[in-house]
């Protein structure tokens, strides 16, 4: 199962993700307590072997700001969330990035359907770090599509058995405190999915 640990803001953080065995990692590049700057993204993205993929995550700006961001960040994914119009996507296709589309249970769940490579659904309040009915999509996305939203390692394994993704999503379930991200957690919520019984 695919694995993604966001919000990375520094350099242990990005080599506790990477040594947990991580799919991919996301660098917050807009409003967030974990929001840093491009170029500082540029200098974790670095740090980051090939066979992980850097994700640069955004929300409202317009392209030419997000296609700015991820040159100067070297990123090779653009996550959009929130009701980013398809227009959006179809403008950043040429940058050669995977494109993921992370939006609620209630937008089209359908992995494509924005020209998007990933789907990403997350909690009603994204951000919060709180659970919800993840069974209540059970069967409603298609294709590549990630879980996200209240993941812990503790309850990681009950969502997966839950809503049978294709892959995870955690940000807030594996910090210490807001934006400060616990290698032990990122260790422990990797090992949790791993152990976890693959999606039918």
């Amino acid at each position: 199962m695919y694995v993604k640990i966001c919000g990375l803001t520094e350099p242990g953080h990005v080599a506790a993700a990477v040594e947990a065995g991580a799919d991919a990692v996301g660098f917050v590049m807009t409003r967030s307590p974990r929001q840093i700057a491009p170029e500082r993204a540029a200098e974790l993205a670095a740090l980051v072997p090939g066979h992980v993929l850097t994700v640069g995550v955004f929300r409202g700006e317009d392209p030419g700001t997000v296609r700015a961001a991820a040159l100067t960040s070297g990123v090779r994914a653009v996550q959009l969330h929130g009701r980013h119009p398809h227009g959006d996507f179809t403008a950043l296709k040429d940058l050669g990035a995977v494109l993921i589309r992370a939006v609620d249970a209630e937008a089209d769940l359908r992995c494509g359907a924005y020209d998007e490579d990933l789907l990403l659904v997350d909690a009603p309040h994204a951000g919060s770090g709180l659970p919800w009915d993840w069974a209540a999509i059970r069967g409603r996305p298609s294709g590549h599509w990630l879980l996200a939203g209240g993941l812990t390692p503790a309850n990681v394994t009950e969502a997966i058995a839950a809503a049978e993704p294709w892959g995870v999503d955690v940000s807030s379930g594996v910090e210490a405190s807001p934006g400060v991200k616990d290698p032990a957690l990122i260790k422990a919520f990797v090992k949790a999915v791993r152990d976890a019984r693959p999606a039918s």
